[in-house]
């Protein structure tokens, strides 16, 4: 018995810095990856969209946690139903696809507040991604939660996940506070262990560069389609002499903001730079490989405010919907010219439906129904309040001048007088709380 498990190897995933390569299982290996957020893909279709992704010659996916979506209020932590994160990743396993985690605790991805809780600002002199004590308090407590849940997941454990991002494109913030990312560093470390490996993610500039890496983080860079990918990956080469090329975003499409048109990259175009980067030997994940739906509120903006819109398709190969698409075939041509595809059938498109007119009826403005939907009546102030004051994270606050007074309503959890009218009012409403 004895040496039979002695013939067993064991597990493991690390970085060669003689062969420029990662190395799995004692061998080297170079990763082809697509993002995918579970936080805008319904737990229903996971199955689906995994297996697409699978099938289009992936051997890995990439995914953000965004800490609000598991923490909205300090210490009550919710990992059921569509925020199963364990559950999405043991499927992601069982397609036969590596996980690289993007823990945060800043994730970006045009989520709200980039993934931080807004109870952090209930603390009025905290400064965010930064080594202030307020911050780095709840950071610790929230990581303590949630990387013991992921470490029995890491591959040299039995699970998928090869890689860990710490923080997010830290070179495009205002700060420079190597001593955050150290004090993340040694977090991760301390629940991770010291095997796992850790990585950051920025611009493909020496400018983001030089406050976005940090020894002991292996540095990687993210760049678009038609970018120069020799240049590119010399600004990774500028942080990281040696060890494997990385791109850990390379674009596939590109976001939308309200009021402008759809973001449209030409599939021939993503095609052409995804060659190039796989001819180089480099790694790289295709952000997004799905993008999703940005559910309820949980959209994000960029500066100046440009918010995001509930769709999150970013014209990628895999449609909001999970449609395949011009694009997710000719980058699964691209792949076959570097690797055996896996062979078996696609997972068709989604079938659609058609649900018919919905008909609605007015029932009032928004003045004229304040009372019902703030049926605790208004919150007075002489001065306008912000929503961390109110404690009311999303999705709307009325601001009403009166008599020289701010008058500021506020939604309620229920209305039931409307939901006995018209179940859809209430449910919309529902989601507003």
């Amino acid at each position: 018995m004895e040496v039979a498990a002695q013939s067993v190897p064991q597990r493991s995933f690390g970085i060669d810095y003689d062969c420029n390569c990662f190395v799995k299982d004692g061998k080297p290996f170079r990763y082809i990856s697509g993002s995918i957020h579970y936080a805008r893909v319904p737990r229903y279709y996971w199955k689906d969209r995994l297996l697409k992704m699978k099938m289009a010659g992936l051997d890995a996916i990439q995914t953000y946690v965004p800490w609000n979506y598991h923490e909205s209020e300090p210490g009550l932590y919710n990992f059921s139903g569509d925020r199963d994160v364990e559950y999405f990743l043991q499927l992601a396993n069982e397609t036969g696809l590596l996980v690289i985690l993007r823990a945060g605790p800043y994730i970006c991805a045009e989520w709200d507040m980039g993934g931080l809780p807004a109870w952090l600002l209930e603390k009025e002199s905290i400064i965010l991604r930064s080594s202030d004590l307020d911050y780095l308090a709840s950071v610790d407590k929230w990581m303590g939660v949630f990387l013991p849940k992921m470490k029995p997941l890491l591959y040299q454990n039995g699970g998928p996940i090869i890689m860990v991002q710490v923080e997010n494109e830290y070179g495009s913030y205002f700060a420079c506070d190597y001593n955050y990312l150290r004090y993340l560093q040694k977090l991760f470390r301390h629940h991770l262990g010291e095997d796992a490996v850790l990585f950051t993610t920025d611009g493909a500039s020496r400018s983001y560069l030089r406050c976005g890496a940090l020894q002991g983080l292996y540095a990687t860079v993210d760049f678009a389609p038609g970018c120069n990918v020799t240049a590119a990956f010399l600004s990774q080469r500028s942080s990281e002499p040696t060890g494997p090329l990385v791109n850990s975003e390379f674009y596939t499409g590109w976001l939308d903001h309200w009021g402008h048109r759809h973001s449209f990259v030409p599939a021939q175009l993503v095609a052409k730079s995804l060659s190039e980067i796989l001819a180089r030997g480099a790694n790289v994940n295709m952000y997004m490989f799905i993008g999703g739906t940005n559910f309820a509120y949980w959209n994000g903006a960029n500066m100046p405010y440009t918010p995001q819109p509930t769709s999150y398709d970013y014209d990628a190969p895999l449609s909001e919907a999970g449609d395949l698409t011009e694009k997710y075939f000719a980058l699964r041509e691209v792949i076959g010219m570097y690797k055996s595809l896996p062979e078996g059938p696609i997972p068709p498109t989604t079938p659609k439906f058609a649900y018919g007119q919905v008909q609605m009826e007015k029932i009032g403005t928004l003045l004229e129904v304040l009372d019902d939907l703030s049926p605790s009546g208004p919150v007075k102030s002489i001065y306008p309040l912000t929503f961390v004051q109110l404690k009311q994270v999303r999705p709307f606050l009325v601001t009403v001048k009166h008599f020289g007074k701010y008058v500021l309503g506020v939604t309620p959890s229920k209305v039931k007088a409307l939901h006995q009218r018209l179940p859809l009012v209430h449910y919309i409403l529902q989601q507003l709380t």
